[in-house]
């Protein structure tokens, strides 16, 4: 195990969801991300994150650039990136020059933390075709890059085989949190011992799942209010994974100062506490509950819509449905949907051609999931 990178404040921002502006939805708002930059800063967090494709043409890495990398000495902060070999590149040649298409757009000089972005049982493939793991790993020799891992969605049988031969890699980033701890889909827990077996520190992703546990369904609130009514939602979904032994440190994909300030009430190195046991009940009481309750396991990362051939705002569409099956909005998921469909496809427009199951890192049904959106939506 690093133990150095175990030092890194268990907090890490995610620039994944950043604020945009009100009537813009496209351009990210400097302002709002400067303020949280200094909060988080202020508070003695180090870790950003963020990915080649992240938002329209490269939105969050520039992001980064101006409200960090511009406005802070580049050792008070740690910035990781990602390289993508099957979204955004058609070959070897174009997948290489994410790196170099990242630098520029960031300035950073270099990064702390260098990821193969969402390996997958259909992408890793690409990984080893374009050659990117010996990429990487030169980049790594030459300085630019200071630890290098990967991000993963599959099965705890692929994440063995990949971490088996591929000893060089510094740590990993998984998906974890209470919701998906023995989800089959997702396999949290699963994906989580294998890590350790191999003794890598792991950056978590998705601990509050796409801001759904930071709203949970009335149960799982009921459960979290009544052992202690002081916290809020995200918090008992993030101090669950930092209660873990081996993390790096915990993504939250922050979109507003409101976020920014709750997360550091109790992450901050002199207020975080782990989870007693009583706590820890809670916990296992609220899994239970949401467990019992249908939803659409969407976190909202959009990596189904670039491929699309009808348009179709999948994220936004299954959004809607689960506010009327999750929460009982009927209305409410009904006015979403007719919002974020006008001027693009509906669910009823799928031609199930199935290039958004192949990019779904939950493995969802997406194609059955939209039939069951446009019966509700579209009759």
């Amino acid at each position: 195990m690093s133990n150095h990178l175990l030092e890194t404040p268990k907090l890490g921002f995610g620039l994944m969801r950043l604020p945009v502006m009100k009537d813009d939805p496209d351009t990210i708002d400097y302002q709002q991300v400067c303020r949280m930059v200094d909060m988080f800063m202020e508070a003695g967090q180090t870790y950003y994150d963020t990915a080649y494709v992240y938002g329209k043409d490269g939105a969050s890495e520039k992001a980064a650039k101006a409200c960090l990398v511009d406005r802070y000495p580049r050792d008070s902060f740690t910035l990781a990136t990602k390289i993508n070999a099957w979204l955004m590149a058609e070959d070897e040649k174009a997948a290489k020059a994410q790196f170099y298409t990242s630098l520029e757009r960031t300035g950073a000089g270099y990064f702390d933390f260098y990821l193969l972005h969402a390996i997958q049982s259909n992408t890793v493939q690409k990984y080893d075709e374009y050659h990117l793991w010996d990429y990487v790993a030169d980049l790594k020799k030459q300085g630019l890059i200071k630890h290098m891992g990967f991000s993963f969605h599959a099965s705890p049988e692929l994440l063995e085989k990949v971490l088996t031969e591929h000893p060089e890699v510094d740590f990993v980033q998984l998906q974890l949190n209470y919701a998906d701890w023995e989800n089959p889909s997702v396999t949290s827990r699963a994906n989580y011992e294998v890590a350790r077996r191999h003794n890598k520190p792991i950056v978590v992703m998705e601990p509050v799942k796409g801001g759904t546990l930071a709203n949970p369904p009335e149960p799982v609130r009921k459960i979290f209010e009544e052992a202690d009514p002081h916290m809020s939602m995200a918090s008992w979904a993030i101090r669950y994974i930092a209660s873990l032994p081996g993390i790096l440190t915990i993504l939250s994909g922050m979109s507003n100062v409101e976020q920014m300030a709750d997360n550091l009430s109790y992450m901050r190195r002199e207020a975080f506490r782990p989870l007693s046991e009583t706590e820890q009940d809670a916990v296992r009481r609220a899994q239970e509950a949401l467990a019992a309750i249908p939803s659409i396991p969407c976190t909202g990362c959009s990596y189904c819509e670039p491929g699309c051939p009808m348009n179709i705002p999948i994220p936004d569409i299954f959004e809607a449905r689960n506010r009327q099956m999750i929460y009982g909005r009927m209305e409410e998921g009904q006015r979403r949907y007719d919002n974020d469909t006008k001027g693009k496809g509906k669910a009823s427009d799928c031609i199930a051609c199935g290039q958004c199951e192949g990019a779904c890192p939950q493995r969802i049904n997406i194609i059955e999931r939209l039939q069951d959106c446009a019966g509700v939506f579209d009759s």
